[in-house]
């Protein structure tokens, strides 16, 4: 792996279903990087006061995915953020746009019962319904993650020792940390 030419903002965005493992990866990298790290969902939270659940209740789905599109839009200010991405991130194709311009994303590529394992509330999830319903949302998205990554992580069956060591090491050698 060779280094990569920096891209805008120089952010770095974890994509990927849910369950993947994306906070918690940017949270642990920020730590042992020194870096700043966020997590899309929360900051449309804090801005709406409210949970991603009730924002999905109260206003739908098409109003989260816009707030989405905003947060993102407000991280050009920022340099060098590791950046947690809502597992629907990549539905809006302008979100896409954005993360490319800004910088690198990293899709954390798993099976559907990786994302089953980890999920311990299914009701902080608006997008989970039933393990038929993930199934089929994650046979939707797939291409679109794999259409919006610059890098892949394979996390089946992996420990998330495993995947915060390979990732770190594949964004070293890219000079994106």
């Amino acid at each position: 792996m060779t280094k990569v030419e920096k891209r805008g903002c120089d952010h770095v965005f974890f994509i990927g279903f849910l369950g993947a493992g994306k906070s918690t990866l940017a949270r642990n990298l920020g730590g042992m990087f020194n870096r700043r790290f966020v997590d899309t969902d929360r900051m449309v939270e804090r801005k709406m006061r409210m949970s991603v659940t009730k924002i999905f209740e109260t206003f739908g789905e098409k109003e989260f995915r816009a707030l989405e599109t905003r947060a993102l839009e407000s991280l050009s200010r920022d340099k060098s953020l590791l950046v947690s991405c809502g597992g629907g991130v990549i539905e809006t194709p302008a979100n896409i746009e954005i993360m490319h311009r800004l910088g690198y994303c990293v899709y954390l590529d798993g099976d559907i019962d990786d994302s089953l394992r980890q999920i311990r509330r299914s009701d902080t999830r608006p997008d989970f319904r039933s393990a038929e319903h993930a199934t089929a949302l994650l046979e939707h998205r797939r291409p679109l993650y794999k259409q919006a990554a610059d890098f892949t992580v394979d996390i089946r069956g992996r420990s998330f020792t495993d995947v915060s060591y390979s990732v770190a090491e594949l964004l070293l050698e890219c000079g994106l940390l």
